[in-house]
């Protein structure tokens, strides 16, 4: 698909898209056939992009997604496993501290109606 339809089909802009594909983060190719220079992202794009958002949500690095996506490809030049359990404890630690906070702003908003009564 031409990064149009993947930039509608993801809510994502082209430069955003294009950025990511110069980061390493996903690939296009040449159009087969075509004497233009219009490029052509797979199918899986859309999937990856859904995942790059997540994670970046989630608070991951670009750097960090580099390296994620990296392993997915089943490359050998970094401990994969090691770098997944620090992401893992990093996520983990984020959603305590949100579940702590959560638990705050619930207090806070019981207080605030006890107090208007």
């Amino acid at each position: 698909m031409r990064i149009g339809e993947l930039s509608k089909r993801t809510g994502l802009s082209r430069d955003t898209i294009r950025f990511y594909e110069r980061r390493g983060l996903i690939a296009s190719e040449p159009e087969p056939g075509q004497t233009n220079r219009y490029r052509s992202y797979p199918e899986e794009t859309v999937l990856t992009l859904e995942l790059i958002g997540e994670a970046q949500d989630a608070g991951m690095t670009l750097a960090d997604l580099t390296v994620f996506i990296a392993q997915l490809g089943a490359d050998d030049s970094v401990d994969g496993e090691a770098f997944l359990d620090a992401r893992i404890a990093e996520v983990e630690a984020r959603i305590a501290r949100s579940k702590r906070f959560l638990k705050t702003l619930r207090a806070t908003r019981a207080a605030l109606g006890r107090a208007a009564r």
